[in-house]
């Protein structure tokens, strides 16, 4: 267990899996998730200050102390679980308690609070016609609505590119992610040509949606410090 820094914002995802119970094999779902999280947690070790865990049965959280591999992670996990629907809310702000490393369960603070909010915004946003789309929304706190408003405006355009996706650029996309953004590596995984991995990712408008996460990761990272309310 470790102490926080004074003042050390950090971010929290909570996330949960739309419409679970309507899900027929939950079981192999959920196995499926902690499998995923455990890899999340291995791969982004150095930029985790809690461990993603499961917990709900359909619920997760994780704390970060790196802002710049929020929407990376999130990225990750929705391709590996597709097709699989899933929601995350991002809250940035401090920690009150004790940080544990392996047991979250047990901390609290400002980036818990804000991200919890943020799933309850989506969930109450999904029953009205003239709200936009989203899946993933974040809060930094007093000070920076003007900032959210701009990112989660990114965000909720993101949502509507990759509504489009087939199943099968999913998993390309996901290949492709996972082997360095190696096309040559992904179509061996895969079986298939390079010349079909390109198409597929050109067809998905991958770099696009990519360039935006970059984009507004780095202005997250950069232009938001959490604090307080």
């Amino acid at each position: 267990m470790t102490r926080q820094t004074v003042g050390t914002p950090y971010a929290a995802i909570i996330g949960d899996i739309k419409d679970s119970r309507k899900i027929a094999d939950r079981k192999e779902v959920q196995e499926q998730f902690h499998s995923i999280l455990q890899i999340i947690n291995e791969k982004y070790a150095e930029d985790i200050a809690s461990n993603f865990i499961i917990t709900l049965g359909d619920s997760f959280q994780g704390l970060l102390k790196n802002k710049q591999v929020i929407l990376s992670i999130i990225f990750e996990i929705e391709l590996a679980m597709a097709p699989v629907e899933l929601r995350f809310g991002i809250g940035l702000g401090n920690i009150s308690t004790t940080i544990q490393r392996d047991n979250s369960m047990e901390m609290d603070g400002t980036a818990y609070h804000r991200a919890r909010k943020m799933i309850e915004t989506i969930e109450g946003n999904e029953n009205k016609y003239t709200t936009s789309e989203t899946n993933m929304m974040i809060c930094s706190g007093e000070g920076y609505q003007q900032t959210d408003q701009l990112l989660n405006t990114i965000l909720s355009l993101a949502t509507a590119l990759k509504s489009k996706w087939s199943a099968r650029q999913k998993e390309v996309m996901y290949a492709y992610f996972t082997h360095g953004e190696n096309q040559y590596k992904t179509a061996e995984e895969l079986g298939i040509g390079q010349s079909s991995v390109n198409k597929a990712l050109n067809t998905a408008k991958y770099y696009t949606y990519k360039t935006a996460l970059i984009d507004a990761s780095h202005f997250l990272s950069q232009s938001i410090e959490g604090e307080d309310e």
